[in-house]
């Protein structure tokens, strides 16, 4: 039972925790609310723009924007999608650019190491500090956690390592939702933004065949009606997947960046602790 009592550094706790980093990823954390004002804004957009009748002569369109007005009701749901790609897009990069830190990880993660081998945890904290970010957080806890086993009479060696390396999982764990909220959102558009362009392709294509298939000679009014609403909303459904796909392996590729940062400073800590304990 001895081996559960406090350890020696326990009432101090506190004070070395206040070393502690914070990470302070910034983010939208309810994406809903994006979507809405993407959708009031497509409307809006849809309606008082891409319809006003400066747009049209005699009920044909004579612009680009009376075209797109011509896609019907499916251009604002699309519009939609393509505006919450955009300001989901935004806001990771505003987000991954706070995790970061202020300056280079590379950098960062080589002072630290060097830090590391003169056995200066404090100067590796200030590192911390400085830097700020996801890497930094993890870091700045793993490295409070080495000060603790440091100090620790009562565990074993094998035990101060074990308790080190599931200090760095679990900080790690607690920054990987921040870095990677909205992206499931990102992905999904990337096939739903196409499989909605593909039905307002189906139904404008719907009414250029019942254009056609009208008895006598066919309305040519009707028929490039549809054939402009299947075009249009290809258009926006391809564009609407393909910034879906690069906004999304772009971010999945900077949080990757970053976990491998976490990944080889971590293993570096707990290295040093077993080398040179």
């Amino acid at each position: 039972m001895e081996a559960q009592k406090p350890n020696p550094v326990q009432p101090g706790k506190a004070t070395v925790n206040s070393n502690r980093t914070e990470s302070k990823v910034s983010g939208i954390k309810n994406a809903f609310f994006v979507i809405l004002a993407c959708f009031v804004v497509a409307v809006c957009l849809f309606i008082f723009w891409f319809g006003h009748e400066s747009h049209f002569e005699e009920g044909h369109p004579i612009d680009l924007w009376g075209t797109i007005y011509k896609g019907g009701f499916i251009v604002p749901i699309l519009q939609t999608l393509f505006l919450t790609v955009i300001v989901l897009s935004v806001e990771r990069y505003i987000a991954l650019k706070s995790a970061k830190g202020k300056g280079n990880i590379t950098k960062f993660v080589a002072e630290v190491k060097k830090c590391l081998v003169k056995n200066d945890i404090q100067g590796a904290l200030k590192l911390c500090k400085t830097q700020q970010g996801s890497v930094a957080a993890v870091v700045s806890s793993a490295l409070i956690r080495y000060e603790e086993m440091d100090k620790n009479t009562v565990l074993t060696k094998e035990q101060k390592v074990a308790t080190l390396q599931k200090e760095v999982e679990e900080a790690t764990a607690l920054e990987m939702p921040a870095l990677q909220q909205n992206l499931p959102i990102v992905a999904t558009l990337t096939t739903l933004g196409t499989l909605v362009g593909l039905l307002g392709t189906v139904m404008g294509m719907i009414k250029s065949f019942q254009a056609l298939a009208q008895s006598g000679a066919p309305d040519s009014t009707e028929l490039s009606t549809g054939i402009s609403e299947a075009l249009i909303n290809t258009a926006f459904g391809i564009a609407t997947g393909a910034f879906a796909v690069i906004s999304y392996n772009y971010y999945t590729n900077k949080i990757d960046n970053l976990t491998y940062a976490i990944d080889e400073i971590g293993f570096s800590i707990v290295q040093t602790f077993a080398a040179t304990h």
